[in-house]
């Protein structure tokens, strides 16, 4: 594996991380070698902190589609689940695990055939996919995720799908998960590329 690459991705992360928190995490050390770009103050996580507590303005942060992103942004379309409703997801602490806190509107999609638009993020090698991701935001980093669990759809096909840049629809049975080992909130399984 190239090492420099790797870390390179590490740095990207962290800083990624670094940005998104809302509290400084006490006791954290930069990367070794880590550009200073990439690494915080206390006084500039603390900043960043008040600021996500106000309020991230819109069309900036995780699973947001970001004003300079060269993406196209999402449009809702009629037939589709639109991620407002998939990211409008609470979450509570439980038993010391993070679970998510469904709306009606959520629960409504759960077992039944669903149609959800967005990007894939391959979770195998190769140009054909059977298992992925579906963001609402393009990957800007290949160690990065675009967002949270509520920003993304993990994905079966029935059969393999080219994978692609651009926006895909897939439909089939949404699945909203209680308790995902892995902490994902929903799942699409037997899918088929629709339109």
């Amino acid at each position: 594996m190239n090492t420099k690459l790797l870390a390179t991705g590490l740095i990207c992360c962290a800083a990624t991380v670094s940005a998104q928190l809302s509290s400084p995490i006490k006791g954290a050390q930069p990367l070794p070698g880590a550009p200073k770009a990439a690494v915080s103050s206390s006084a500039a996580a603390k900043g960043a902190a008040s600021a996500s507590v106000a309020g991230v303005p819109a069309g900036q942060g995780a699973g947001v589609h970001g004003a300079n992103s060269p993406f196209a942004k999402l449009e809702d379309r009629a037939g589709i689940v639109p991620w407002s409703v998939l990211t409008a997801v609470k979450t509570k602490v439980d038993n010391k695990k993070i679970v998510p806190v469904y709306t009606a509107d959520q629960t409504a999609l759960n077992q039944k055939s669903q149609k959800i638009q967005g990007f894939m993020m391959p979770l195998e090698p190769g140009e054909k996919q059977r298992h992925f991701l579906l963001t609402s935001v393009p990957m800007s980093c290949g160690f990065c995720l675009p967002g949270g669990p509520e920003s993304m759809v993990e994905v079966r096909t029935k059969t393999a799908v080219k994978y692609t840049l651009e926006p895909v629809v897939v439909e089939g049975k949404f699945n909203v998960l209680a308790d995902d080992p892995y902490g994902l909130y929903y799942r699409v399984t037997d899918a088929v590329l629709s339109q």
